[in-house]
């Protein structure tokens, strides 16, 4: 399978802070991965020169077969989809949620006077279909709940039909229900053979959905482990990643849960 992303010794600095101290990590065609570490491990830094939004202080970062720095990222940035909560913040709450998908169509925030032919109100609506809220197709996006706006963001993400998708913790602010709506969702995708190849970053083991295939395990900036998701998420790389002794377990469904190991007297 083809290289998606590929980086070779990525570090990135600001002043004299190192965010990501020497990443080498391939995520082929095909694959589902997801980036789990604590608070300030480097993830959301790891996901932005992914997304083509920021470039290494060092070392090399191959985004769909092209390097950045070397790239004109305004014509790669298109064949990825991407969801944050940066993103989020400027979405209009105004605007009409099936338009608030179908605006990504020409990268934009906010439907103005732009045209989409036949061919894009389809796949908008299909694409609401598919993560579950083409009922709400028609409200605005300003009334909807935390777990509906994320959804429709998902759709927004996959709208150009993109190459790569990056989910960055798209679970967060969600209570049980939409956490879990949004997890089956996300199985759905990923094990969904024409969906791109999946970068999902997380805090947390229970928001891994079904179908993710890798994991890559970071802290202070660095890896800790990375490969087949069931060789990677082990006890003892987790509470290496996450500085403390952790019992991790897993469902008959391939969910996982964790918790801190307590030493009883």
């Amino acid at each position: 399978m083809a290289a998606v992303l590929e980086f070779s010794d990525v570090t990135v600095r600001r002043g004299d802070a190192v965010l990501l101290d020497r990443i080498t990590w391939v995520v082929r065609d095909g694959e589902r991965w997801v980036v789990l570490g604590p608070n300030g491990a480097g993830k959301t830094t790891l996901l932005q020169v992914a997304a083509a939004q920021m470039h290494p202080s060092s070392g090399a970062a191959g985004v769909l077969g092209e390097l950045i720095g070397a790239v004109d990222v305004f014509e790669l940035r298109p064949r990825i989809g991407l969801t944050s909560a940066a993103l989020a913040e400027r979405l209009p709450r105004h605007e009409v949620v099936r338009d608030v998908v179908i605006s990504a169509a020409y990268g934009v925030l906010g439907r103005w006077r732009e045209e989409y032919d036949h061919l894009d109100h389809r796949r908008a609506d299909d694409l609401l279909i598919e993560v579950g809220v083409q009922h709400l197709a028609d409200r605005t996006f300003g009334t909807l709940s935390e777990g509906e706006r994320k959804r429709v963001q998902v759709a927004r993400a996959l709208m150009t039909d993109p190459e790569l998708l990056l989910l960055d913790e798209p679970a967060a602010g969600l209570d049980l229900g939409g956490r879990e709506d949004l997890v089956s969702t996300l199985s759905t995708l990923a094990y969904d053979p024409d969906s791109p190849a999946t970068v999902l970053v997380s805090h947390h083991v229970e928001e891994i959905p079904p179908g993710f295939t890798h994991a890559l395990l970071l802290r202070q900036g660095r890896v800790v482990a990375e490969g087949p998701v069931d060789d990677v998420l082990t006890e003892r790389t987790l509470s290496a990643a996450f500085g403390m002794p952790l019992v991790l377990s897993q469902a008959e469904d391939g969910r996982y849960a964790a918790r801190r190991h307590v030493r009883h007297r």
